[in-house]
């Protein structure tokens, strides 16, 4: 179990590096990003393994082996997260350069009739655009952060029902136990906190 720990450790560690190397200029982005995903798949498959293997460890060593485990399943998760919002923004600027080609290369043909503001219609063009990006970057930004926080509320959740086992063997106290619980709540109303202060930011945005 040790060695694949281990190994899956420092997959996590490449996948770190390899993020970095998305932003230098003259770099292969797509074969990054193949490879990001390869490593991604495959330690998801060592995550799935070392769940059946922390229980073949010895029963004093199994519970430390579990939070390890889990440990790498938060970072991985994030590292997926990190990966996603990466496509979802180069999407949305493939999207922009399709629009301003397309504009740019758009043939206008003068008539008595008809007159076209082009610098009014590329400023109103241009305002539209960043208003939908600020509301797109407002969404994306408020997913990503309700995803981090119910990440964040079930590694809670499994660390209180693992500190709860301890102490029911080490003997903690009653208050501890409080204290513990009550993180847990307030965890719970920051998440929801999160959520009402990002959907009235985003019916602001949209209504004004």
């Amino acid at each position: 179990m040790e060695s694949l720990y281990h190994q899956t450790n420092s997959l996590i560690q490449e996948i770190q590096q390899c993020f970095q190397q998305l932003n230098k200029v003259g770099i292969d982005t797509l074969a990054v990003e193949n490879e990001i995903q390869t490593k991604i798949t495959m330690v998801n498959a060592n995550c799935d393994r070392l769940d059946v293997l922390v229980f073949k460890v010895p029963v004093a060593q199994r519970q430390n082996s579990k939070m390890r485990v889990d440990q790498l399943k938060y970072d991985i998760r994030h590292l997926d997260s990190a990966l996603k919002l990466y496509f979802d923004k180069k999407r949305r600027r493939e999207i922009e350069q399709s629009e301003r080609e397309s504009l740019l290369n758009r043939r206008f043909t003068a008539n008595s009739e008809t007159s076209i503001d082009i610098d009014y219609s590329l400023q109103h063009n241009t305002a539209m655009n960043n208003a939908n990006r600020g509301v797109d970057e407002m969404l994306w930004t408020g997913n990503s952060v309700l995803e981090n926080l119910r990440s964040q509320r079930e590694t809670l959740k499994g660390a209180r029902g693992r500190i709860m086992n301890i102490g029911n063997t080490l003997g903690l106290s009653n208050q501890t136990m409080k204290m513990i619980e009550r993180r847990v709540v307030e965890d719970k109303y920051v998440m929801i906190g999160g959520m009402v202060v990002t959907t009235l930011i985003i019916f602001l945005i949209i209504y004004y």
